[in-house]
C-alpha cells in the first residue's frame, strides 16, 4: 500500500531523495560563468537531443516514504514507470495521455500530458524560454530549471537538475526532478544508471486494461 501512495502522488501529478539540497539558492556574482539563458539554452539544446532514455529512479514523497522502480522514456510524450516489488501499479504515458493503472481494484486513472509537470520532459515543443526559470546552485556543475505555467497553476510545477557530464547529450545528464501539483503534493525522483538514446519499441508503453475481461494476463 506504501509504494500506491507514492504511486498516486506522481499522478496527483507529483512525479519526483537528495537532490533539493542541489538547487538551494544563492547570490548570484558577477563570476558566475553562464547567465540564465545560457543555461536555458543548454538544458533546450540536451532536451532535444534525447530520444529515448532508460534508468532506474527513487522516488521519495513529503512523507519521506520511498519506493524504487525502473523508468523508460520516449520523446515526444511516452514514459513507462515500473514499481520494484509492486505487479499492481504501472504509470504509463502513451503519447497523449498519462495513466495510472491499478490492477489490485481494476482501475485506470488518465489525465493529459500536458496537465501534469511532466509534460516539460516530454513535450518536445515545450518552450523553456517562456516557461523555464534557471534556480540558482551553489555547484556551477548542476543546473536546476523551475518549469510552471503562470497561466495554469492547476498543472503544477516541476525543477529539474541536470550534472554536467561530457559523454551525455549536450555535455548534460538528467540527475532527477521535485513537482509539485496544484495541492501542494511534493515528490522528488531521483535517478541513477542513466542511459540516453538505446532502442525502446513500442511495446514499452502497452498495457493491459484491467476493466476489460478476458485481456491477456499481467501488466503488458
Amino acid at each position: 500500500m506504501a509504494n500506491k501512495s507514492i504511486g498516486k502522488f506522481i499522478v496527483s501529478i507529483s512525479l519526483c531523495a537528495a537532490i533539493p539540497a542541489l538547487a538551494i539558492p544563492y547570490a548570484v556574482s558577477a563570476q558566475n560563468v553562464k547567465t540564465s539563458s545560457q543555461k536555458l539554452a543548454e538544458i533546450t539544446k540536451h532536451l532535444k537531443a534525447v530520444k529515448t532514455m532508460k534508468a532506474n529512479f527513487v522516488q521519495t514523497n513529503r512523507l519521506g516514504q520511498r519506493v524504487n522502480g525502473t523508468m523508460v522514456m520516449r520523446r515526444p510524450g511516452k514514459v513507462r514507470f515500473e514499481y520494484k516489488n509492486d505487479q499492481s501499479l504501472l504509470i504509463v504515458a502513451d503519447g497523449n495521455s498519462l495513466n495510472m493503472i491499478d490492477y489490485e481494484v481494476n482501475q485506470v486513472q488518465r489525465w493529459p500530458i500536458k496537465n501534469s509537470p511532466l509534460s516539460a520532459l516530454l513535450d518536445s515543443n515545450r518552450d523553456l524560454t517562456k516557461f523555464g526559470k534557471i534556480i540558482p546552485t551553489k555547484n556551477e556543475n548542476v543546473i536546476s530549471v523551475e518549469v510552471r505555467d503562470p497561466k495554469r497553476p492547476e498543472y503544477g510545477v516541476i525543477t529539474m537538475f541536470f550534472n554536467r557530464q561530457a559523454s551525455a547529450p549536450a555535455g548534460l545528464n538528467l540527475a532527477g526532478w521535485v513537482a509539485l501539483d496544484s495541492k501542494n503534493n511534493r515528490t522528488t525522483v531521483q535517478l541513477n544508471n542513466v542511459k540516453f538514446n538505446t532502442a525502446v519499441s513500442d511495446s514499452a508503453f502497452k498495457w493491459r486494461d484491467p476493466r476489460r475481461r478476458g485481456g491477456p494476463r499481467g501488466r503488458r
